[in-house]
């Protein structure tokens, strides 16, 4: 059988560039294609080793461990040892995938061994698996769209969660039943507890809420100027959690404990047992889908209620 090694070796780089650029669009990065290229060439290398009497040493694990290695340092560069590690996990995960789709299609159309034709099984062979020919051929233009479209078509933020939930809320004798988003963007805390804390819009509960959390919540670039004012029942319940805003780095903004938080998905209710409350006069949602914007630890910390 003849070997085309010349062919193989395109092959091998063809599908390797291809993988780390779908490596690119998973982790919505934007990268050089002339990186891709030259790690591609790396990946393409161990093919020539083969030729070589270090052969033994380039089918090593550890050879093609370094290798990838080199090819995702080479292309994402190197900031983070975290960053670097979920980039080579990607890169596996994307290797392993499509390597399942192309041995999947492979057995799906494969060749009659005994059936002989007018170009034999092994002189295919000699150039190369027909069905990753036909991956490249196939997948490089996909690889193109999506690149161009930067991804932005299969997901419109890259927030991981994006779930409306009902909600009650319990504080000093009132009753609220709103609609909430729960936004992994929202990574406020309380330092000193770690008590994640949620963003309420007042817009329409000023006819319920006390006159002095109404101006507190115009006011929380100067919370201090009225904690004065607040009612026991109100200053018993009250924090300070410093935030970062547009031009301000210590800004302290006024949030409550609530004495009481539910969630209520599907059938189930489910109690938070930590939570603050940050009032604001601005319109959170301007079609009035929520009002509230909850921080994802309050789901994943809350527990299922008993039902009574």
């Amino acid at each position: 059988m003849t070997i085309y090694m010349d062919v193989i070796w395109l092959l091998n780089f063809l599908v390797d560039s291809l993988l780390l650029w779908f490596t690119a669009i998973i982790l919505k990065r934007q990268v050089s294609m002339w990186r891709v290229i030259l790690a591609g060439l790396m990946g393409a290398s161990l093919i020539l080793f083969t030729l070589t009497p270090l052969a033994s040493w380039a089918a090593h694990p550890l050879a093609k461990i370094g290798v990838s290695g080199c090819m995702v340092w080479t292309v994402f560069g190197f900031k983070r040892l975290k960053l670097f590690v979920t980039c080579l996990l990607t890169f596996y995960f994307s290797t392993f995938l499509f390597g399942g789709i192309l041995l999947g299609t492979h057995y799906f159309i494969r060749y009659d061994i005994e059936l002989q034709t007018a170009v034999s099984l092994d002189s295919i062979r000699g150039f190369g698996d027909p069905v990753s020919w036909l991956f490249v051929a196939a997948a490089f233009p996909v690889a193109w769209y999506f690149s161009k479209k930067r991804v932005e078509d299969l997901t419109a933020s890259s927030v991981e969660y994006d779930v409306l939930i009902d909600l009650t809320i319990h504080i000093n004798d009132l009753d609220f039943q709103m609609k909430g988003l729960i936004d992994s963007g929202n990574q406020l805390y309380e330092p000193i507890s770690k008590t994640p804390v949620m963003v309420l819009s007042i817009t329409r509960l000023k006819d319920q809420l006390p006159a002095v959390i109404q101006h507190l919540s115009v006011r929380q670039n100067n919370p201090l100027d009225f904690v004065h004012e607040l009612p026991d029942e109100w200053s018993n319940k009250m924090r300070l959690v410093p935030a970062k805003t547009l031009g301000d780095n210590n800004q302290l903004l006024c949030a409550f404990k609530p004495d009481a938080l539910y969630i209520h998905m599907g059938q189930g209710q489910r109690a938070v047992k930590k939570a603050l409350i940050i009032f604001t006069d601005q319109e959170l949602s301007s079609d009035g889908q929520f009002q509230c914007i909850v921080h994802p630890l309050m789901v994943e910390q809350s527990v299922i209620q008993p039902a009574s």
